[in-house]
């Protein structure tokens, strides 16, 4: 019997990377998965290849998330499990960063968090429960010069996961960050040679691949994680310690 035994997880981002790696777990796992992306080729793809459901959602609308949730709640009268993963990386420094940029990465990352909690709750509650997981980031534990957006965008999701969490725990539903480092990806191509330099003075001495953040989403979305909530798990090879 699976961890994650008949549970309905929705997992956003999911055509690729960290998503993709989650959804192949989560099924070997024994659970209904649904994955939801913009990227609709990779993710159809995705979803053939390994058997789950896929479908389109851009995270900042707010009108895709509510007929997403609402087509799971018909079709499989629960969600158990959000795993909240879509995100994008933009490189700038503060005083070269156009508004437009700024208010992109927050749309996705913060806002698409917060709608996929607050669309998603409800179900879960009328389940009778179930965990949020939110990919927040290393970038959301402590600064980085040159990605001011994406590090407001993740420090958002951090505050926005307790305070979800305190507002949900007497209604059964847990609510908990992942905080990655640098995660091999496609979106850590994105991070250009300040990559190296964070391998090198991560103690560990490399970047994670998707399969161990998965692992760990796969303890927050299972009944073994049971008393956790409103916390951050880190998976960034001690470079938080230094």
């Amino acid at each position: 019997m699976g961890r994650l035994e008949d549970k309905v997880c929705l997992i956003t981002g999911g055509a690729r990377g960290q998503g993709a790696a989650e959804a192949r777990l989560f099924k070997r796992e024994g659970a209904r998965v649904w994955i939801a992306d913009v990227l609709d080729e990779e993710g159809q793809n995705l979803a053939s290849d390994i058997g789950v459901e896929y479908r389109h959602l851009d995270v900042s609308s707010e009108r895709e998330w509510q007929k997403v949730v609402d087509e799971i709640a018909e079709k499989e009268g629960r969600l158990d499990v959000l795993i909240n993963n879509a995100g994008i990386f933009r490189a700038n420094r503060m005083v070269d960063t156009p508004l437009e940029e700024f208010e992109l990465v927050m749309a996705i990352n913060s806002t698409g968090v917060f709608l996929g909690m607050r669309t998603a709750a409800p179900v879960m509650m009328a389940g009778g429960g179930g965990s949020i997981v939110n990919i927040s980031s290393l970038a959301g534990m402590r600064a980085a010069a040159g990605s001011l957006s994406y590090g407001a965008s993740k420090w958002a999701v951090r505050g926005m996961t307790k305070a979800a969490a305190v507002e949900l725990a007497r209604k059964g539903v847990r609510v908990n960050s992942i905080h990655p480092g640098l995660i091999e990806t496609p979106m850590a191509g994105e991070v250009g040679p300040g990559g190296e330099k964070i391998i090198s003075r991560t103690p560990l001495g490399r970047s994670a691949e998707a399969d161990e953040v998965a692992n760990m989403a796969l303890f927050l979305a299972s009944e073994e994680s049971s008393y956790s909530t409103g916390s951050e798990f880190l998976i960034d090879g001690g470079l938080n310690a230094m």
